[in-house]
């Protein structure tokens, strides 16, 4: 049987699945919560809720699996993750698919966690290698689309199953699972980056250790100042937006709607982040990246503006969320991180660097999800919740206007040239650290 090649859009939409997955998991565990919570942990204060929650695909999960994912692309190539990711992911689903208590519900989570957090930077790494330099974030921008069907699709099988109670829950683990495992047969077609070979020395020679790569990441400073701003920027985000995704249903709940509306109220907001997104990777590639970004930070600002001020009994303050908070999600601080990374870094350590990044944004994520919850069911929680997110996101907001790099067009080779001073994308310079 002759061997499949995968290549161009093709590719980048097979990539970019582990996005929506990532995303549909996200907003699997966020409308079962409830259900699993009645089933095996009904006198839960919140305290469970919120542990699931920080170690799952949201949090502390993709956290760790980032940071072992990410140096084990660079050391083993983009398609060495890709041959295995998605098979974990799909034994996480299928445990919760069966799940009969709370301990294997709990080791479902972070299974699926661990999954997504190495599969994820890979992806960005890999697209960004291949695509061309003027149409780089519009390729990019499918991973962002990718993401954004995961909530859509999730919160419409979510509202379409709410009779079925928990079976309707395990069914949308299912599908997860069935996608999750036609996405890694696809994937055995693509072919590893030439941009990782040439880096290492050649196709057959010995990759750098992680070690080595580690050490030159740390070893210039434009990497440290680099990884700075891009934890800066998607972690403050990140926060309001990992609340929005898993914690929005309790939000509308305390807000007096039933679980079918939440539901459709999130699905109308994530439509909103379908049409964004498409303009997004319209625009991405024309006009400047900080009048874009500096458009997409503000308008989350006024969102959440909108939650925490808004009266919480009218309609309008939800849909008014949900529609200016979906557009916003279009030019985001995830979907130029997913741009930016890339561009930022050297190609013996470019998924590793990632990686780190992404630990913190998860990591941070998983610590505020111990708390997030046990605030909001108190006095006037959601007015609490939201000032401290209302403030992450304008830290972003300024942060990343003011900081974003002028990378728009280049190639990945110019902007290497540009910020190291030499190409050191080869064995001798960027992999042993000079």
């Amino acid at each position: 049987m002759p061997k499949r090649h995968i290549t161009g859009w093709k590719a980048t939409i097979a990539v970019s699945m582990s996005n929506y997955i990532d995303s549909g998991s996200i907003i699997a565990i966020a409308t079962s919560l409830g259900f699993w919570k009645a089933a095996y942990f009904p006198n839960d204060d919140g305290t469970i809720t919120g542990l699931l929650a920080a170690f799952s695909s949201n949090a502390f999960g993709a956290a760790i699996g980032a940071l072992i994912g990410g140096p084990l692309c660079d050391k083993y190539g983009r398609k060495f993750i890709y041959t295995y990711d998605l098979l974990v992911y799909a034994l996480g689903g299928l445990i919760i698919t069966v799940t009969a208590n709370l301990g294997m519900l709990f080791a479902g989570f972070v299974i699926i966690g661990l999954a997504v957090g190495a599969s994820v930077p890979a992806g960005w790494t890999y697209i960004a290698e291949f695509a061309p330099a003027d149409r780089r974030g519009r390729h990019i921008g499918t991973t962002q689309l990718a993401w954004s069907f995961g909530p859509f699709i999730g919160y419409g099988l979510a509202a379409a199953l709410t009779p079925l109670h928990l079976l309707g829950s395990r069914l949308i683990f299912a599908h997860l699972v069935v996608i999750a495992l036609v996405t890694w047969y696809i994937r055995q077609g693509l072919d590893e980056s030439e941009a990782w070979q040439q880096a290492k020395g050649g196709a057959t020679a010995k990759p750098p250790s992680v070690l080595a790569s580690f050490k030159a990441l740390f070893s210039r400073r434009v990497n440290i100042t680099a990884l700075v701003f891009l934890a800066c920027i998607y972690t403050f985000w990140n926060q309001a937006a990992s609340q929005n995704g898993i914690f929005l249903p309790t939000i509308l709940s305390s807000m007096g709607y039933r679980a079918l509306q939440s539901d459709l109220f999130s699905m109308l907001s994530w439509g909103f982040v379908i049409v964004a997104t498409v303009f997004f990777m319209a625009l991405v590639d024309r006009i400047p990246y900080r009048v874009h970004y500096c458009i997409g930070g503000a308008m989350a600002l006024v969102a959440w503006i909108i939650l925490v001020f808004g009266p919480p009994t009218s309609a309008w303050t939800a849909f008014g969320y949900a529609i200016v908070w979906g557009l916003s999600a279009g030019p985001s601080a995830q979907a130029f991180y997913s741009v930016w990374s890339p561009e930022l870094f050297a190609t013996p350590y470019r998924s590793g660097a990632q990686g780190i990044v992404f630990f913190a944004v998860r990591l941070a994520s998983g610590l505020i999800s111990l708390i997030f919850p046990v605030i909001l069911a108190g006095e006037n929680g959601l007015l609490i919740d939201g000032l401290i997110l209302i403030g992450f996101l304008l830290a972003s907001l300024v942060i990343g206007t003011v900081g974003a790099p002028r990378t728009q067009g280049r190639t990945l080779e110019e902007i290497e040239i540009e910020r190291y001073g030499e190409v050191v994308s080869n064995v001798d310079g960027g992999a042993r650290g000079l």
